[in-house]
């Protein structure tokens, strides 16, 4: 299983929105994919139409052991996409896990099992806590979906130094498998400077594919449905299927990573 980290310590930067087209769109061309909801504030699982009274086993109870990841994992109304949820609950998390051995590794143990899935994508919570460091532990690489305004690029650099952190101390192959550049207004120059100034720091690691404004974006999880299946002809819609193309040509083969 292929795992990836979506991650941005800084809040409201389309990081679950992100998390969870991707997800579909990876499951829609015939991966079997997995996202675990890692955020305490339980977005993803909503935005998957997964309701507070069908969130029987947690990310919370799989990070604590009290259950494992097939107890943990429940299918969603999209084929070939599963989900774990979160609850408010997680948000104890890491003040339960301080004293826990091994509490940087708890998820990486939780996923290395015998599993049915190719992919699986963590929706990391707006933070570089303990819950984030267990993702980046997790995670093969990471994917950064990056708000086109000034405050993001300053985060970014927070970032970066936590995964060199990570990557020193516990993950030395951790990577960044691209950077995605989110709520783009072409009617805004400083979005267009943003983007520019993230590509000449980043090079190739920039995904080609901009996500754009888009208010059927927004409304989706209002409806517990990704956008891809909320407006699949929608602008946003289509930029997700086109970083999902780019995103599937960086992944190795489920044959090559097995």
């Amino acid at each position: 299983m292929i795992t990836i980290a979506v991650a941005n310590q800084k809040g409201g930067v389309g990081k679950t929105t992100t998390a969870i087209n991707l997800a579909t769109a990876l499951a829609a061309v015939g991966r079997r994919a997995l996202l675990v909801d890692l955020d305490p504030q339980g977005n993803a699982s909503t935005g998957l139409g997964v309701g507070q009274g069908a969130r029987a086993r947690t990310s919370h109870d799989l990070l604590l052991g009290e259950a494992t990841l097939a107890q943990a994992a429940m299918p969603t109304r999209i084929p070939r996409l599963d989900l774990v949820p979160a609850t408010v609950d997680l948000s104890g998390a890491e003040i339960e896990l301080i004293n826990a051995e091994e509490r940087t590794h708890r998820l990486r143990a939780a996923l290395a099992v015998p599993s049915p899935w190719d992919v699986c994508l963590i929706d990391c919570p707006p933070s570089l806590g303990l819950l984030t460091v267990n993702a980046f532990v997790a995670a093969d690489s990471i994917l950064v979906p990056l708000q086109c305004e000034f405050f993001a690029l300053e985060g970014l650099s927070q970032l970066l130094g936590t995964v060199e952190r990570v990557r020193a101390r516990f993950r030395p192959e951790l990577a960044i498998i691209g950077v995605a550049l989110t709520m783009f207004d072409r009617r805004n120059r400083l979005s267009t400077q943003v983007a520019e100034d993230v590509r000449a720091c980043l090079g190739a690691t920039v995904f080609d594919t901009v996500i754009p404004r888009n208010i059927r974006l927004s409304e989706a999880p209002s409806h517990g449905l990704p956008a891809l299946i909320y407006d699949h002809r929608c602008s946003g819609s289509e930029a997700y299927i086109a970083l999902a193309r780019e995103l599937l040509q960086r992944l190795p083969r489920p044959a090559e990573a097995a």
